[in-house]
């Protein structure tokens, strides 16, 4: 949400390895992909953000898929704005709440959009799996485990004006596979997770991430990683590597940029699968994190998938 904390972490295929830069501003994020796509490779982002709508909200959209309604979603600014009360949370105005309120819950806000529970809240890929913890919820935009406002800033002031121009964006997973949608000229997004590429990594931190001092000490797993990868780091990132990305308050951001990389490496050069789940829901609606292969637990008994559905796609 605020340009300060938004850091990119760029790399370049060089015959058998990447090469890696530290992480900088990212900028007006459609004057950096031109930028990248200037260079006349394939360029693949990962977006620390929510790429898709949970399938409760969805079944409620008349167009075809995510990628359609994003386009749609120029003429539609008042989908943006955020409720301060749950008088005018509804399915054209989601994102809720603007404040905390006392007696606020995600069960009200459900409620609200017509959805069955507070788990319908959850894309598939927003819940617990056995190997990392939940993220949040889409349309909740309240603490600091909250990506809806990441959610409105991308998709109002960039995603969605782009693709209604027929800028030259694809979107993993709803337009194929990361390795199909590759082409000069074109850049893939996909949306990914650093709580799970942490763990796909290896790493294991001895405290919270936001601590410089726990980056610090991450530093010679973060090193074997990309020896592992094949990522050959130039000098400023060895020394942002080192001194645990800075001990200002993006020092987090510029940290989590670095895992997003590695991240959009391991699946492209086959260290990670280019896994998607086998649900219509998923491939046109709810996306998934590029490089999970972990299911949420006990998801079949929370939301069941709708059979219509499932039908009209096969």
């Amino acid at each position: 949400m605020d340009p300060r904390k938004r850091w990119v972490s760029i790399a370049r295929r060089r015959g058998g390895e990447w090469r890696a830069e530290a992480p900088r501003p990212v900028g007006d994020p459609a004057a950096l992909v031109a930028a990248l796509l200037a260079e006349g490779v394939p360029v693949v982002l990962g977006l620390d953000l929510p790429l898709g709508l949970p399938r409760g909200h969805a079944a409620t959209r008349r167009e075809a898929d995510f990628p359609a309604f994003l386009r749609g979603l120029t003429g539609s600014p008042d989908f943006f704005l955020v409720s301060p009360t749950l008088a005018t949370v509804g399915p054209e105005r989601p994102f809720y709440p603007a404040r905390g309120l006392r007696g606020m819950t995600r069960a009200a806000h459900a409620a609200a959009l017509g959805l069955a529970g507070p788990a319908a809240l959850n894309r598939w890929c927003d819940l617990a799996t056995p190997e990392r913890p939940a993220g949040a919820p889409l349309f909740w935009t309240l603490g600091a485990n909250q990506t809806g406002k990441a959610a409105i800033s991308a998709w109002r002031d960039w995603l969605a004006p782009a693709l209604s121009v027929g800028a030259p964006l694809r979107l993993w997973p709803f337009q194929g596979g990361l390795h199909a949608l590759l082409a000069p000229g074109r850049a893939v997004l996909a949306e990914v997770y650093p709580a799970e590429a942490l763990r796909h990594l290896g790493l294991r931190l001895s405290g919270s991430k936001r601590v410089p001092e726990v980056r610090r000490a991450a530093a010679p797993e973060l090193r074997a990683a990309l020896a592992r990868l094949r990522v050959r780091a130039g000098a400023p990132l060895r020394r942002a590597i080192e001194e645990g990305f800075g001990a200002d308050a993006p020092g987090e951001d510029r940290f989590d940029s670095l895992l997003g990389l590695l991240c959009v490496v391991a699946v492209l050069d086959g260290a990670r699968p280019d896994f998607v789940p086998d649900d219509p829901w998923v491939r046109r609606w709810e996306g998934w994190v590029l490089g999970q292969t972990a299911l949420p637990e006990g998801w079949g008994d929370k939301i069941p998938p709708d059979p219509a559905f499932s039908l009209e796609l096969h």
